[in-house]
């Protein structure tokens, strides 16, 4: 997982390289996020364990993934399905486990678009989606994934393959 004590260069060649997990918005010290609310209420300072590089917002953090190529993705969908160990590890080295991530990664990105995201996002959210759902491997997963991202869009939440 990269961390926010890399420089977003950094954490930026890392992704490109491979690395798939990146926090954002850390708060390092020691109960920290439990004094984030009374650092805006007392003006009480944190006191960080370590020095961060990355001090973007999370949603900056995101326009920047976006802007890339890269889809961020809220996925715990093979935990929750139970496809882990012995049931994970054949899709993944048939790469049929591309027909649960890709479409996975649009739902969640999606309800992330829908609740969180600023205009400006939901638009290069949207134009990635409608990209990135024409890579989905299987033809009925693709029509699939269009349905959910229909039904996310309506209110719906929570679907995953």
């Amino acid at each position: 997982i990269l961390t926010t004590r890399e420089r977003p260069e950094f954490r930026r060649e890392l992704l490109d390289i491979g690395f798939s997990q990146m926090s954002a918005g850390s708060s390092v010290g020691v109960g920290g996020y439990a004094k984030r609310n009374k650092v805006d209420e007392r003006g009480l300072e944190e006191k960080p364990q370590f020095n961060l590089a990355d001090h973007r917002k999370p949603i900056e953090v995101i326009k920047d993934l976006v802007r890339n190529g890269y889809i961020p993705s809220y996925c715990t969908a093979c935990y929750r399905e139970g496809r882990t160990g012995d049931r994970f590890m054949p899709l993944a080295k048939s790469g049929q486990i591309a027909n649960f991530c890709l479409p996975n990664a649009l739902l969640t990105f999606e309800e992330y678009l829908a609740d969180y995201a600023d205009e400006e996002l939901k638009e290069m959210g949207q134009n990635l989606i409608d990209e990135e759902i024409r890579n989905i491997p299987s033809e009925a997963q693709r029509a699939k994934a269009l349905e959910y991202l229909r039904r996310i869009r309506q209110g719906e939440r929570d679907l995953r393959f």
